[in-house]
């Protein structure tokens, strides 16, 4: 048989918590300690389900509980536990004194994981989703689209031809030496200034 539900009785609150049930409640745990939340607020005199009982006091009343944004030392430790524990955000709240495990997980869903998303970074992986490739960039000739409803041996003569008279070029630029695997591509330097067209890119 499965568990039988917290809240077995009919008249049960489900709104807001007023001041009264709060001070009820924290009166009763400085008393008694937390114990059984299942039969804590019948003793508690709360017309409260348990869960609702231990939610409350462990996200909002309990000691010690810090309020406020996040400070920038605790978005660096929650990206860095985050990176070893995935979400188990009780885990990575028993490292962050005075913050919850709801609190944790709300923060990083709202901002840190958008965050991250932004800068390129994987929130899951935290490495880069495209990795820059710096120092030059391949240009291919112009019209290949146009080329794609060719037959492939008509394409491979087109571009072949093509990257021959390209490597032709640039053999016949004095100031330009591009050397590589592949000859028949372009490298540009994704930038270029008129005082200074000398590029050597190596592989």
């Amino acid at each position: 048989m499965g568990r039988s539900p917290c809240c077995e009785r009919a008249h049960i609150n489900k709104g807001a918590w007023t001041k009264e049930e709060d001070d009820r409640l924290v009166a009763y745990i400085r008393a008694h300690g937390e114990g059984c939340w299942r039969s804590l607020p019948k003793k508690a005199g709360l017309l409260r389900c348990g869960k609702s009982c231990r939610l409350r006091w462990i996200n909002y009343l309990r000691p010690g509980l810090k309020r406020g944004n996040f400070t920038q030392v605790e978005d660096e430790l929650i990206i860095n536990l985050h990176s070893h524990l995935g979400n188990k955000w009780s885990l990575i709240a028993g490292r962050l004194p005075g913050r919850t495990d709801n609190e944790i997980k709300n923060y990083w869903n709202t901002h840190i994981r958008r965050k991250l998303l932004s800068r390129g970074i994987d929130p899951e992986t935290q490495r880069l989703v495209h990795a820059p490739v710096s120092g030059f960039t391949i240009s291919f000739a112009k019209g290949e689209e146009k080329d794609r409803s060719l037959l492939p041996c008509e394409q491979e003569k087109i571009i072949g031809s093509r990257q021959q008279q390209q490597q032709q070029e640039v053999m016949a630029d004095p100031e330009v030496r591009v050397s590589g695997p592949q000859p028949g591509l372009v490298f540009k330097p994704s930038s270029v200034t008129a005082a200074s067209r000398r590029v050597h890119t190596l592989f």
